[in-house]
């Protein structure tokens, strides 16, 4: 593979909201780091901010080994309550033989949301805030203030260290957790006011941005984009899981994911589900399309014209070159027959794993 990225630019990262799922951000970094994309800046919402304070101190290491044993023992204090009890109810897998699991639930909202105690003592574990005072890399992250009701953009740098702590859970408070006071006030989740924080950076005077995407809810702030801004978005497709699921397992799966997309990105591979490293031609593609192809009483030129842009609108593949279709077919084919998706093919590996 060649890599297909500038990587004579620095560039500034924008890391977006997502809970549970902001494993997704450590393996894109993994992958940046080992390309060699330099960043001076970080901007964060929510996880992104948790996950941005350990990239302004540039402790790549001390990320992955958090996420990769994480637990919900270490967010959330759920008293009596089970952890795969806790799953079932956050997945909704429970039915009416599970009647023990209401009192539970049901104590959790008379206690006015989720006990985040062990979410304050493993933040103050993970962040050194000398670090980030001292560091190279410059760092914004988004809140709201309840107590203000006011959102806010704080460059954490200007912070007294003994702040910074409590504003990046300030900035991940979502709106599950029992509200208690950060420093002196009330905050929100940033996901409420800028859950992918593009405007700090820009304000900032930062144009190369890479920005790291989650899938899930959240309010994206709207600002006059520059004419001279770059954007890079490194996103997945992939199942994440779920905000509120904070499992090992999961995490190092959506690291791998993470590291899969950006490695995309960086090296230019096809596909959405799969990465495919592209070594055939379009009239190469073209011809595996025909050859797998089911005319029925059509023939090839009412196919080709009529036929394969149907399938291509159904894929969501309507612009796409006949390269671009065929690896759209040969990944649906490759769902259905559950190949493992985790890893980079070649096209023609891929295909040959479909005869």
């Amino acid at each position: 593979m060649h890599l297909q990225f500038d990587t004579s630019k620095t560039y500034a990262i924008a890391l977006e909201g997502g809970g549970a799922k902001g494993a997704y951000e450590v393996g894109v970094w993994r992958a940046l780091d080992e390309a060699g994309v330099r960043y001076n800046a970080v901007s964060g919402t929510s996880v992104g901010a948790l996950n941005g304070a350990l990239m302004v101190m540039r402790d790549l290491p001390r990320a992955i080994d958090a996420w990769s044993n994480i637990q919900i023992s270490k967010i959330i204090d759920l008293g009596d309550m089970d952890p795969d009890d806790y799953k079932r109810l956050l997945d909704g897998k429970f039915d009416a033989d599970d009647w023990q699991l209401f009192p539970l639930a049901i104590g959790l909202i008379r206690n006015r949301g989720l006990n985040v105690a062990p979410l304050r003592a493993w933040v103050r574990e993970l962040v050194d805030a000398h670090k980030i005072k001292s560091s190279d890399v410059d760092f914004y992250v988004s809140t709201f203030s309840l107590t203000d009701l006011k959102a806010l953009e704080v460059h954490v740098k200007d912070l007294p260290e003994d702040q910074i702590c409590d504003m990046l859970l300030a900035s991940a408070y979502h709106p599950s957790f029992r509200l208690e006071k950060l420093g002196s006030k009330f905050y929100a989740d940033g996901g409420f006011v800028d859950s992918l924080p593009l405007h700090s950076l820009v304000e900032a005077g930062y144009r190369d941005i890479i920005a790291v995407r989650i899938p899930g809810p959240g309010i994206e702030r709207y600002f006059k984009v520059p004419d001279d801004m770059n954007v890079t978005t490194i996103q997945t497709y992939a199942d994440l899981g779920s905000m509120l699921n904070f499992d090992a397992e999961q995490a190092r799966r959506d690291m791998e994911i993470g590291y899969l997309d950006a490695r995309r990105v960086l090296y230019g591979l096809g596909g959405r589900l799969y990465y495919v490293e592209r070594s055939m031609s379009e009239l190469e593609a073209l011809n595996w399309i025909l050859a797998h192809a089911s005319f029925g009483k059509k023939g090839m030129r009412e196919y080709l014209e009529r036929e394969l842009p149907r399938i291509a609108r159904q894929m969501d593949a309507a612009a796409a070159d006949y390269y671009d279709l065929m690896l759209a077919l040969a990944e649906q084919r490759a769902q259905a027959r559950k190949i493992p998706p985790l890893r980079i093919y070649t096209d023609r590996e891929l295909l040959a794993l479909l005869e």
